[in-house]
């Protein structure tokens, strides 16, 4: 395996991620969920990814379309095109029939005197004038049919019911529309076809239909004038050609990036001159030997190798000796056995939900898919629902397996912890599996995170077995540990197992006195006054030493014998790892029977983990912490350590059942360190409340409006409001409308109890640069 040091680890201990003997030969199968699985590799590379608000799942996405308004009811549409096609039919009809009065004086203003009887009521007196009144009435007849379909709105209608069911349905109906047309006009239903002839004899004279060739000729022309309006509306043209013709690429998505050099053609090897390097992937690439994974893996190797001019000629060779399968994760693994989740690692993302079509949440968001990736985990995550919901199934596990996904791309490292049997994988997509209190546990757990100096181990054990007691100072339970921790490993050169630390902190005579011997033997006399200061301190008035052995107690019990274990044969996995390796570790906690020591265990792995990430100097890589029940593990502390973790590429994801596993104290600390919080259906109105307090309020503009009753008291005025009546299907009133501008909360702690829907949760997204989100209620089965 040739890493050039790219993924080794630097951490305190030799090799501590177990690595095999060398890379898998072949590819392995592909996963669901996986690029490739349904589209090819390349398509999966090119696809659009423009850059959007924060937690819109990015890849293929398209930008919802303009927010139209309100239009008219379907009734009233309906009803009025109907009404309008009536009035139309009867003018026309009184037209025909001359009810209608001086309805030929216009005419006559522009035609001869002598073509017309004498008198306003005088009718045609010759054959021009009778052929005038002809054209004047088609010309007539336009103009009423347009003013009435403008007036019933029959544009609207169209577009509704039948333009926006698409085609082929659009081209039949328009088809019959035409056809129903034709047979109007032929019969002289509809004043088209004779008016037409009569200005072609005018234009060209009689002799022209001497011909029964040119005859046929207009006869055509016209029913084609006749169609041509319906086969514009009906896209005919377009119909033809995808049915016939080859279809054209469709146009891409707004925010795709500009037609360029594929990426599967890795132009930034070409560019910095790496010819080979790009052909041999490219060739790996198109004959489906490349994942995801080692596409994201292997641009990472590149940006690091690029920053580094010493590091390009091993990554090339590597490249050219082993294709996509080079500078693998040290385990080896190119991919994780199973995927439950839908991920684009290009962006880092991991989809679990979509945004639901609701009032609540913007009208651009409503429909989009939902995605949270280092970015937004940076600024930590809060998930608050009662057993149930779904929080480990579609949050934690999709969580878990994107940082996992990514640490085999070499750009995270994940600590998954939960009690035994909850989903958080299979044994195989993880480095370092811990079952504490399973004596086939492979790993053990460094109970001080790997350090050497008694000091900082003290702090973080005792944060961990008293931090979360009120009536205890963690700085003076540090000190008496520290007391014990220093003369300890100055004697032995390691730190105390568990039953001699609760031995020494129980006073037992028999451990101080060896204790005292091992140091004089070592040379060690100044660590002497460390124990005496302990002694003198033992019994008196707030000593910490009773309740630190009582805790220490929940950890010296048969189900954890043969762990905890300290020297040189030891198998104690300790997180400081995770300061440079991109390791996947999983820690399942002995929940039943042990429920006490399991969240003495979370609680110090959430302080170990704090304290190791914000120690790091190389902070490249994003390292996550996700406890899976985070009840009472959070104390002032460690509150501080979480909101510490945005500014070292770290963050946390801590799901409770309700915020009172907090202490009360707490709650308005935990609630402003974390940026990320989501609220799943079934909270208490009380957590509602506190999640309402921090998404804060918004200003919204609301309308009210006063509805009265018009009463008309002449009889023509009440039959245009019955008319009015039936067209609208509501009496004729008068609105008196009030807007304003008030405050609201954006989720009412009652909405979050109780209007919730099953499978779905409110959330609120913050990245580590700022950008925020409103609490978007998401379905997470979309």
């Amino acid at each position: 395996m040739d890493t050039d040091g790219t993924h080794d680890s630097r951490g305190t201990r030799a090799n501590p991620v177990p690595r095999p003997a060398a890379p898998p030969p072949q590819p392995p199968p592909r996963p669901a969920y996986a690029p490739g699985a349904s589209s090819s590799f390349v398509e999966w590379l090119r696809a659009p990814r423009p850059a959007r608000e924060p937690g819109v799942w990015r890849y293929g996405h398209t930008p919802r379309p303009p927010e139209k308004p309100e239009g008219v009811p379907d009734r009233a549409l309906i009803v009025g095109v109907l009404i309008s096609a009536l009035i139309t039919t009867l003018i026309w009809a009184l037209w025909r029939n001359g009810y209608i009065p001086y309805r030929l004086v216009p005419l006559k203003l522009f035609t001869p005197g002598d073509w017309w009887y004498a008198g306003s009521f005088g009718g045609p007196r010759t054959r021009e004038a009778g052929e005038a009144v002809v054209v004047y009435e088609a010309l007539l007849f336009g103009v009423l049919v347009y003013f009435c379909a403008r007036m019933g709105n029959w544009a609207e209608l169209f577009r509704r019911h039948v333009v926006s069911r698409g085609q082929p349905f659009l081209a039949g109906a328009t088809a019959l529309l035409g056809a129903l047309a034709l047979l109007l006009v032929w019969k002289e239903t509809v004043p088209v076809a004779r008016p037409v002839l009569i200005v072609v004899v005018w234009i060209a004279g009689g002799e022209l239909f001497q011909s029964q060739g040119v005859v046929n000729v207009i006869y055509v022309l016209i029913s084609a004038a006749v169609l041509w309006p319906f086969a514009r509306l009906g896209n005919w043209r377009g119909l033809w050609a995808a049915r016939f013709r080859a279809a054209p690429l469709p146009p891409l998505p707004a925010g795709a990036p500009a037609p360029g050099p594929s990426p599967a053609e890795w132009p930034e090897l070409r560019a910095a001159g790496e010819t080979d390097a790009a052909d041999t992937l490219t060739a790996e690439a198109r004959t489906g030997r490349m994942n995801d994974v080692d596409c994201v893996r292997l641009r990472h190797a590149w940006a690091g190798a690029r920053d580094r001019p010493e590091r390009i000629r091993p990554f090339t060779d590597a490249v050219l000796r082993q294709g996509a399968a080079a500078l693998t994760h040290p385990s080896g693994a190119r991919d994780l056995p199973r995927r439950a989740a839908r991920h684009d690692l290009l962006t880092g993302q991991v989809r679990i939900g979509r945004c639901a079509d609701d009032p609540h949440n913007p009208y651009e968001r409503r429909g989009s898919g939902l995605a949270l990736d280092p970015a937004l985990l940076g600024t930590s995550l809060l998930a608050v629902g009662p057993p149930g919901t779904g929080k480990s199934g579609r949050l934690v596990g999709p969580v878990v397996e994107s940082l996992a996904l990514q640490a085999l791309a070499g750009q995270a490292a994940v600590v998954a912890v939960g009690a035994t049997g909850t989903p958080l994988g299979h044994d195989n997509a993880y480095d370092v599996v811990i079952r504490i209190g399973d004596p086939g546990s492979r790993h053990d757990f460094d109970l001080y995170a790997g350090t050497t100096d008694p000091d900082e181990a003290a702090s973080v054990l005792a944060e961990g077995l008293v931090g979360d007691l009120a009536t205890v100072d963690s700085r003076r339970a540090a000190a008496a540990l520290a007391q014990l921790l220093g003369p300890y490993h100055a004697a032995h050169g390691r730190f105390p197992a568990v039953p001699d630390l609760r031995e020494l902190l129980d006073g037992a005579p028999a451990a101080l006195a060896a204790l005292r011997a091992a140091l004089g033997a070592a040379g060690q006399r100044p660590m002497l006054r460390e124990l005496d200061a302990r002694a003198r301190q033992a019994g008196s008035a707030g000593d910490p030493g009773p309740l630190l052995s009582d805790r220490i107690a929940l950890l010296d019990r048969p189900a954890f014998a043969g762990f905890f274990r300290t020297g040189p044969d030891t198998r104690a996995f300790s997180l400081r790892s995770v300061e440079q390796a991109p390791v996947r570790v999983r820690i399942d906690l002995p929940e039943r029977g042990q429920a006490e020591a399991s969240r003495l265990l979370a609680r110090l792995i959430l302080a170990q983990f704090t304290a190791v990430a914000a120690a790091r100097t190389d902070r490249s890589l994003f390292v996550c912490l996700v406890l899976d029940d985070a009840t009472h593990t959070l104390t002032p502390e460690t509150v501080r350590g979480v909101r510490r973790l945005r500014s070292v590429n770290a963050g946390a994801v801590l799901a409770l059942r309700t915020i009172d596993d907090v202490a009360e104290g707490l709650h308005t600390a935990l609630l402003g360190a974390v940026g990320c919080h989501m609220s799943f259906p079934g909270v208490t109105t009380w957590d509602g409340k506190r999640f309402a307090e921090s998404w804060g309020k918004e200003w919204v503009e609301t309308r009210e409006v006063a509805r009265h009753t018009v009463f008309a008291d002449q009889p023509f005025t009440r039959a245009l409001h019955a008319l009015r009546k039936l067209v609208t299907g509501r009496a004729v009133t008068t609105d008196a409308v009030t807007v304003r501008q008030v405050e609201r909360e954006r989720w009412s702690a009652s909405e979050l109890a109780n209007s919730v829907p099953a499978g779905h949760a409110v959330l609120s997204l913050r990245t580590v640069r700022g950008e925020h989100t409103p609490p978007l209620l998401v379905d997470l089965d979309g």
